[in-house]
């Protein structure tokens, strides 16, 4: 699969399945997206490739940082490191469910962080509900 970012100038393959696809409610993701929720697909750093441009990151958490386009600022990717104090070792990568070329190729699984969900959401979809990361 392929995507990225709203003018094109950062672009990415990932290979395989996602080892989970989540609607997520934080306070944080709300914040950088200015959206009610982002729904994110979770992969091994192994199987996402950056074809074109680079991303521009931001530290939006003790341990996690955020990549954006630099242009046009597309929220892309959510990178989670092994030890908190020490961003060398990326444990995951989430990329935004919204930004592959072919969102709808992806299903989302469940919900999380809904503690933090804005209360004009109603959730009818049967998917799980989370409080807090699942």
């Amino acid at each position: 699969m392929i995507g990225g970012c709203l003018c094109g100038a950062v672009r990415y393959r990932v290979t395989g399945e996602p080892k989970a696809i989540a609607h997520c409610h934080c306070r944080i993701c709300q914040r950088s997206s200015g959206a009610a929720f982002v729904t994110w697909a979770t992969y091994a750093p192994e199987q996402v490739e950056w074809t074109q441009g680079k991303l521009k990151i931001f530290a939006s958490s003790e341990n996690a940082d955020r990549g954006f386009c630099p242009n046009c600022g597309t929220p892309i990717a959510f990178f989670t490191f092994e030890n908190r104090s020490d961003r060398r070792e990326l444990s995951e990568i989430d990329l935004t469910v919204c930004s592959l070329d072919r969102p709808d190729s992806l299903a989302p699984q469940f919900h999380i962080w809904t503690s933090s969900q804005r209360k004009w959401i109603h959730l009818h979809d049967l998917l799980p509900h989370h409080p807090e990361d699942a």
